[in-house]
């Protein structure tokens, strides 16, 4: 593979990845979320797989296997499971409606553009082109942890914010050193069943994981 195939596979995979973080956005069936973050950790192993082949980085073939692992096999399946023992099959509400979401979505795009215009410019990486739609996932991951009334969407945005800020790692230096993304995956991995408890003495106490309730149930106190 020369750079001129590995700097387009590369493209490619980034713009999948952008496009789950917008499929995200607008999603509001939980099952439909939890699948397409299974497909943006799919894009971003993949994408980690091709920088470690191009930049001859070794350590970037057990950070794709882990982020497989993790992204793609266990925190879906604990999801699943979490959204089967709490029986959340409703649609999710959402704080601003889904045309202005996505309007926001794009400026945020925009604005990551221009922020990491500079860098682009002065980076020598084949993966200089992506550092921008890095940034926008993790932006929009923001978005949608602030614009979802769901606990548990606001979980699967702060993990795909995490996939935007792994991947703007791999974009801006081919990666983080092994022993940090070891730390991080055994991390997710813990918060996650952090998380699962949590949601459930919060679903056994309030009787919902809506967070505009629960507020509101404060301020009743």
């Amino acid at each position: 593979m020369d750079m001129m195939t590995a700097a387009h596979i590369n493209s490619l995979l980034a713009a999948m990845v952008l496009l789950t973080a917008f499929g995200m956005l607008v999603q509001k069936r939980i099952y439909g979320l939890i699948h397409l973050f299974t497909w943006q950790g799919l894009f971003l192993s993949l994408n980690t797989a091709v920088v470690g082949y191009v930049a001859s980085q070794h350590h970037l073939y057990i950070s794709s296997v882990l982020t497989l692992a993790l992204k793609v096999i266990a925190l879906p399946y604990i999801l699943h499971v979490l959204i089967h023992r709490l029986k959340i099959h409703k649609e999710v509400e959402t704080v601003v409606n889904i045309p202005t979401t996505m309007l926001i979505g794009l400026a945020l795009v925009v604005l990551s553009y221009h922020l990491t215009s500079p860098i682009r410019e002065l980076s020598t990486l084949i993966t200089r082109s992506t550092l921008a739609i890095a940034l926008a996932t993790v932006m929009i991951g923001l978005l949608m942890m602030i614009t979802r009334r769901h606990a548990v969407t606001q979980i699967i945005g702060f993990l795909a914010m995490e996939n935007g800020l792994f991947f703007a790692a791999t974009s801006a230096t081919y990666g983080m050193p092994l022993v940090v993304e070891l730390g991080v995956a055994l991390d997710m991995l813990i918060a996650a069943f952090i998380f699962g408890i949590f949601f459930f003495h919060i679903h056994t106490t309030f009787d919902s994981l809506d967070v505009e309730q629960m507020a509101r149930l404060k301020e009743d106190e």
